[in-house]
């Protein structure tokens, strides 16, 4: 991707002294809560106004959006309190209707960013236009299927893009809705540095009283913008109810934020930093050595599986390691979850090298 400085450029040019904040409720269920939530949002940090007009359900009978109708509501509150808008689109018809409406910042789903075809067609439609587009991360934790998502738009000459953050479904469930999975996001960063970047913690938290710490982890994180669920009753939402929060709570949250340097000047700290790195410099040799000593025990073992012919499998022993590190970690401070991600992966590590020796 050439040029990447130009994604940049839509969002310097807001001219914000704080990060970008895009906010709104899940759906839009009437003119009336538009319009009411849109006023209650005007003269907080929130830059943006969104609302769901078409919400894709993963099972039907739920409520899927009101339609295009809702895109005239969008409009007046657009007129009414300056703020610009934006909403999801999933289909060439979907962008045209929101384009004759001027919305000014379309978003793709997590949903949709999963086919390449449905992309396609939809940075097909977009051609042309100065559109910002913010491309949600897919479902899964795929960073090739993200990345290629945003070089589809940006193929067709859509130069105003940025990405969103939405977290990851998994099939084990954690305390939040969709796993964050920080490493990817943060990884996409590394490879387009001037991609803006905006965090969606409605979606990965799944319920409102994580929000905030979502919220201060991103800007710490140096993301460039939240996207934030709200609506003036919450707890009666006709979609994602648990996860909104209140235009007050978002106030709030936003005056309690704290918004780091993204580097200090200072000598001393320079010191102090490059000493501690130093420090997790030598851990992360020892881990790799220690991981390779590890693994050529696995391969002993699997040499003496297969004089026996036994499995390499051995679920019993599995769950009583697992059991015991979670254990070992809590002692030492570490989480649940990460001690779960970690053995498990050491775990398929050690297979995959029993696998090779009992194919040989």
């Amino acid at each position: 991707m050439e040029n990447k400085k130009e994604l940049r450029n839509w969002l310097d040019a807001f001219g914000l002294d704080h990060p970008l904040v895009i906010a709104g409720p899940c759906s839009a269920e009437t003119e009336e809560q538009v319009l009411k939530i849109a006023h209650q949002l005007k003269d907080s940090d929130a830059n943006v106004l969104r609302a769901g007009i078409w919400k894709p359900r993963t099972r039907p009978g739920n409520f899927e959006g009101v339609g295009a109708l809702g895109l005239k509501w969008l409009q007046k509150a657009k007129q009414e309190t300056g703020m610009l808008t934006t909403t999801e689109v999933a289909s060439p018809h979907h962008v045209d209707l929101a384009l004759e409406h001027d919305i000014d910042i379309l978003w793709i789903g997590a949903r949709t960013t999963v086919s390449p075809f449905i992309i396609q067609d939809i940075a097909d439609a977009l051609k042309g236009t100065d559109k910002v587009v913010l491309v949600k991360n897919p479902v899964n934790p795929d960073l090739s299927l993200w990345l290629g998502a945003v070089e589809r738009f940006y193929s067709c000459d859509i130069k105003n893009l940025g990405v969103i953050h939405r977290g990851f479904s998994a099939y084990e469930k954690t305390k939040y809705r969709n796993n964050p999975e920080w490493q990817i996001a943060i990884e996409l960063q590394n490879k387009f540095p001037d991609l803006p970047l905006i965090l969606d913690p409605s979606h990965i938290a799944g319920r409102r009283d994580i929000i905030f710490d979502l919220c201060q982890t991103a800007l710490d994180l140096n993301y460039d913008g939240l996207m934030v669920e709200t609506h003036y009753d919450p707890d009666n939402a006709w979609s994602d109810a648990k996860q909104q929060i209140t235009p007050a709570t978002l106030i709030q949250i936003m005056k309690d934020l704290k918004i780091r340097k993204e580097v200090s000047e200072s000598e001393d700290f320079k010191n102090k930093l490059n000493n501690l790195r130093a420090k997790i410099d030598v851990a992360d040799n020892q881990l790799i050595e220690l991981l390779a000593k590890r693994m050529k025990v696995s391969d002993e073992i699997g040499q003496v599986k297969k004089a026996q012919n036994v499995s390499v499998l051995q679920t019993k022993r599995w769950n009583e390691i697992l059991g015991k590190m979670v254990l070992e970690g809590e002692q030492h401070g570490l989480s649940e979850e990460f001690i779960l991600r970690l053995f498990k992966a050491v775990h398929q590590e050690s297979i995959n090298h029993q696998e090779k020796i009992m194919k040989q």
